[in-house]
């Protein structure tokens, strides 16, 4: 009898924890990810002298010039500790300035099947005589932003941002924020040299 008792007393003690455990629905949770430190932004002059430009980079990324058969003063910046480059590419304008646009804006148009939108702000500094765009890619693009400088008369500089990475926009957002950062002020201030 007194086992009976104790499996009588087994048997209410664990539906009690039975009907008291099922009472809150469960939520699902997002995906988490990595928290990602990055250092504030601190920049340096690059003004090599083969380059036609000039301009301030991070001092988290490093220049590494790059050769292309038949092309000259091309140049990848590389982010190591974020697995990030720009890789950029220099033309010289030979009446062909339409061209050069329209190619770049066909370029960045290839990411809008992917992509959540597309925006462009247009850069402007007379002074130094820089025009440009920035075209600011959002959603799980392979480039999340790219831009494109010029004088309008002898020079074109494009640069394209990619991550060495499976897109997600959710994981390399902050990543993606900061550097797009890095290339407002790239814009901001460029120059031309020659």
């Amino acid at each position: 009898m007194n086992c009976t008792k104790q499996n009588n007393a087994l048997i209410i003690c664990f539906l009690a924890l039975l009907l008291f455990a099922c009472g809150k629905t469960p939520v699902p949770r997002p995906y988490g990810y990595f928290r990602v430190s990055l250092p504030q932004h601190t920049y340096r002059i690059i003004d090599t002298l083969n380059l036609p430009y000039k301009f301030e980079l991070s001092k988290n990324a490093v220049l590494v010039s790059r050769e292309v058969k038949g092309e000259n003063y091309w140049v990848d910046l590389y982010y190591p500790k974020l697995n990030a480059g720009i890789y950029c590419s220099y033309k010289p304008v030979k009446g062909n300035l339409i061209d050069l646009v329209e190619d770049t804006r066909k370029i960045v148009y290839k990411h809008s099947v992917k992509a959540d939108g597309i925006g462009e702000k247009v850069y402007d500094h007379k002074e130094k005589n820089v025009h440009g765009i920035l075209y600011d890619l959002r959603g799980n693009t392979a480039s999340n932003a790219q831009f494109i400088l010029t004088d309008s008369v002898k020079h074109f500089f494009r640069g394209a941002l990619y991550f060495n990475n499976v897109p997600n926009k959710d994981s390399i957002a902050p990543m993606s924020d900061y550097i797009r950062e890095d290339i407002m002020h790239l814009m901001e201030s460029f120059e031309w040299k020659k």
